[in-house]
């Protein structure tokens, strides 16, 4: 059983990883149930109204498991649902393990000016039952460390090559170089450093969000498609020619496989995610300076050597690193 409190028709990474999980699992023989809060009752989450929490989601959670009776949990996010399940399981004595996908902390403080180690003391009480709590990259999983979370393991992602790779970029009537971002446009993803840039060309935003009108208001220069998904998401992935990735809290960062796969080279800050993906690889350009590193990426790698690192990350290794962290209820 996986518990989530985000699911469709959320579109994150997320959602994207506990989906490409339990595909990959069923393909291997288990049997899959997705604890989520669709058919309940639920509100808004305040500041991020995207995310619906599920109300006194407790009785719901009891039942799903009596009828379940999974021999592995995973609780995959901190909202109602997940503490309603940690809370089943303590009280029945079943292990479990979980996931930190969100800097919520740094989210919250971002909208709110909430102290973030109010919300970190939050997330510590939460993750310390575990038997396991699971990170995406080496740096987070040190981070983490840092700040007190124990019996971290690291669990990658993936990509799917059959749906990003280089392709055409004639179609895209725009001037170039065209600087691609892809995600939501909310103040978090730090979108407007990358809005603010001094770049020749065309600044390419795909995704909607909560800054969406504010941010085409103020930047009216740049290119705003909207939200795509699937094969048009990836035409345009495979037609801008340096995927531009501003965030400073996100804890992987899917979309910049995506973009690799596609055969753009990626520039970003030195954080999380990119470090880890990009390392010294020649795929990418990580700097302070962000105009820098977009200028120095645009002069990089070929398409096959950028997809070549993609390549190494697959959903199927993803499921074999989680299936080495699960704890059974023998």
């Amino acid at each position: 059983m996986i518990v989530t409190d985000a699911w469709h028709p959320q579109v994150n990474g997320v959602v994207r990883t506990l989906e490409s999980l339990g595909e990959e699992l069923t393909r291997l023989g288990h049997d899959v149930f997705i604890l989520e809060g669709s058919s309940l009752r639920s509100v808004p989450c305040p500041t991020y109204p995207e995310i619906r929490l599920a109300l006194f989601p407790g009785h719901h959670v009891a039942l799903t498991f009596r009828a379940f009776r999974p021999d592995v949990v995973h609780i995959a996010t901190e909202g109602p649902l997940g503490l309603a399940a940690r809370k089943y399981c303590l009280r029945q004595g079943l292990k479990f393990t979980t996931s930190y996908h969100t800097r919520f902390p740094e989210y919250i403080h971002a909208r709110t000016a909430l102290p973030v180690k109010w919300t970190y003391k939050a997330l510590l009480w939460f993750h310390r039952p575990a038997a396991r709590t699971m990170v995406a990259t080496e740096s987070l999983r040190r981070e983490m460390h840092t700040k007190g979370f124990e019996n971290l393991r690291l669990w990658t992602r993936g990509v799917d090559p059959t749906l990003f790779y280089p392709r055409s970029k004639v179609w895209l009537d725009l001037p170039r170089p065209v600087w691609l971002y892809v995600g939501r446009i909310a103040i978090e993803k730090n979108i407007e450093a990358f809005l603010k840039l001094d770049l020749e060309g065309t600044k390419l935003l795909i995704g909607g969000g909560p800054q969406l009108a504010d941010l085409k208001a103020r930047f009216p220069e740049a290119c705003f498609a909207g939200p795509h998904h699937g094969e048009t998401l990836a035409r345009y992935y495979a037609a801008s020619d340096v995927f531009v990735f501003p965030s400073l809290t996100d804890t992987f960062g899917l979309v910049l496989l995506e973009a690799l796969a596609s055969g753009i080279p990626v520039a970003a800050y030195p954080v999380t995610g990119p470090l880890d993906i990009l390392g010294q690889r020649p795929v990418g350009s990580l700097d302070w300076d962000l105009a820098r590193a977009a200028r120095c990426a645009l002069n990089l790698a070929e398409p096959q050597v950028c997809r070549r690192v993609a390549l190494t990350f697959s959903w199927a290794r993803s499921a074999e690193q989680f299936l080495s962290h699960i704890a059974p209820n023998d």
